[in-house]
């Protein structure tokens, strides 16, 4: 059976599990918006340590991409690739909203769209719908206020993610209801998509981070440093 090590720093909290022979064997979590680069790899460590395993008796390595914010995502990235690089383990990548999406059991929107808005920390919300088997209705986006009544598809919803009870807000006409559940990427999801996508012999590209939006930046003004 497969064993899979995911973590997640992409949005605000740290988390990391170990899925071994279809189970959790081993999970930390820790809510936190920043401090992520100092809290994984102590993490990691003590859930390869509680499940009894070595970096090199892993099938996977599973992170999540984003959309999430631009420094937890490099330093979970960075640690995949890094912690692959060291052990040859393959990594995958897993977008935070298919993370959020697997929290929520099918029939809880059979009949429905399931939409996952993420908080972007800006007006704007990362979204993605999901049909009632799951498969995602087209990419994720970051859409503004503006532009929301226009992007929801029609007919019942069901909406997850931290940032589900501003999109109900915004849609309460439609009365949509908000899934229960924490609402933002947890490692233990993470590993259980992981170990659903794993093939042997089968080495997915690397991971790349799932940003929607550009970095936010400074343009230095002309003769600035000198």
């Amino acid at each position: 059976m497969v064993s899979v090590l995911a973590f997640d720093t992409a949005g605000n909290g740290c988390s990391a599990a170990v899925l071994r022979d279809g189970k959790i064997v081993a999970d930390r979590f820790a809510a936190m918006a920043r401090g992520q680069s100092e809290q994984l790899l102590p993490m990691i460590a003590t859930v390869l340590g509680e499940a009894g395993l070595a970096m090199t008796a892993l099938n996977l390595i599973a992170v999540t991409v984003g959309p999430g914010a631009f420094t937890g995502l490099r330093i979970g990235i960075a640690a995949a690739r890094g912690l692959a690089l060291a052990s040859g383990v393959p990594v995958l990548g897993v977008t935070s909203f298919a993370a959020v999406a697997a929290q929520v059991p099918r029939r809880a929107y059979a009949g429905r769209t399931l939409v996952v808005a993420l908080d972007s920390r800006r007006a704007e919300l990362y979204l993605q719908a999901f049909d009632g088997d799951g498969v995602p209705l087209g990419d994720g986006a970051l859409v503004a206020p503006a532009g929301l009544a226009h992007w929801i598809p029609s007919g019942p919803l069901l909406l997850a993610g931290d940032a589900a009870p501003t999109l109900a807000a915004a849609l309460a006409a439609r009365h949509p209801e908000i899934a229960s559940g924490p609402g933002i990427a947890h490692a233990a999801d993470i590993a259980r998509l992981g170990a659903a996508a794993w093939r042997p012999h089968l080495r997915p590209p690397a991971p790349r981070p799932l940003y929607l939006r550009a970095p936010d930046t400074t343009v230095p003004r002309e003769g600035a440093g000198r």
